[in-house]
């Protein structure tokens, strides 16, 4: 393959220092907290117990008019 010649030459210090630009890093940032459960996550399980909470109580009802023999 034939070398191709740049329009820029590399040009290297003879005494002092060699500057080198730092590569760019991964940052860390602050972790961003997030709910453990979801709002509606919560509402639908309140809707759940509020439903079973019904429930036990329209059964108790029953029970206690149903006739003792």
């Amino acid at each position: 393959m034939p070398e191709v010649k740049s329009m820029f030459r590399e040009v290297l210090p003879k005494q002092g220092q060699l500057c080198v630009e730092a590569t760019p890093t991964m940052v860390l940032c602050k972790p961003k907290l997030l709910p453990l459960k979801s709002v509606t996550l919560d509402k639908l399980e309140k809707m759940q117990r509020e439903a079973q909470e019904a429930f036990r109580q329209q059964e108790l009802a029953q029970k206690e008019q149903q006739p003792q023999p």
